[in-house]
């Protein structure tokens, strides 16, 4: 089982149009095209009924309190935890891939609707929920992808972590609200014939290369 992509290679930078946000000189970060990236894959093992792809990031600060703050910096040191950016449910085995901006293409104030999602697919609730919950202007549920947007002042380099998981059942049973946390523990418990990952890599502190 194989999962590779158009859009960024495996273990290198993920350009910006498939970013939350981007370097910007002035103000730290601007807005970006929040496009989903191109995936495909091919070799599904015999048995495949249907298919989930989970984007995380495992190099959130555990802490915020150094976040994007003037003169201050998030140290690589500091413990990291998971940030979910996608949770894509019920793929069918039959598709082999998913075109870039197909289920994300620019930023949705308070987040895009769901469970519901592009192409007749599902989609689960991001971290950004979590992220935006104390902003009256941006809180709401964020379903769906929503890209890259480490904090400006991180010493760490961030990996996004894009897995595929062959199930050999026609639908992922979650049990309750549709987080990437719940979606994970869902797969622990699933038949899960396979699975493949690629790894694209985003800053937006440009002390980091």
């Amino acid at each position: 089982m194989k999962l590779f992509s158009n859009s960024f290679k495996d273990g290198e930078k993920i350009p910006g149009e498939f970013a939350f946000a981007v370097q910007d000189k002035e103000n730290h970060i601007q807005l970006s095209g929040n496009k989903n990236p191109h995936l495909a894959w091919q070799d599904l093992p015999a048995g495949t009924q249907s298919l989930v792809l989970v984007c995380h990031d495992p190099d959130v600060p555990s802490k915020g309190d150094d976040v994007n703050q003037e003169g201050r910096v998030v140290p690589a040191s500091l413990p990291r935890v998971d940030f979910y950016h996608w949770a894509l449910l019920d793929i069918p085995a039959s598709w082999n891939s998913i075109e870039a901006g197909a289920q994300s293409d620019g930023i949705v104030a308070k987040g895009k609707s769901g469970p519901a999602a592009p192409q007749g697919l599902k989609h689960g609730i991001n971290n950004y929920t979590d992220w935006f919950a104390g902003d009256s202007a941006m809180a709401g549920h964020y379903y769906g992808y929503d890209g890259p947007c480490p904090p400006w002042n991180d010493e760490l380099m961030h990996h996004y972590v894009f897995t595929l998981y062959a199930l050999a059942e026609p639908s992922l049973a979650v049990t309750g609200d549709l987080t990437g946390a719940n979606v994970k523990a869902a797969l622990d418990n699933a038949q899960v014939l396979g699975s493949a990952s690629i790894t694209g890599l985003y800053t937006l502190n440009p002390a980091v290369n």
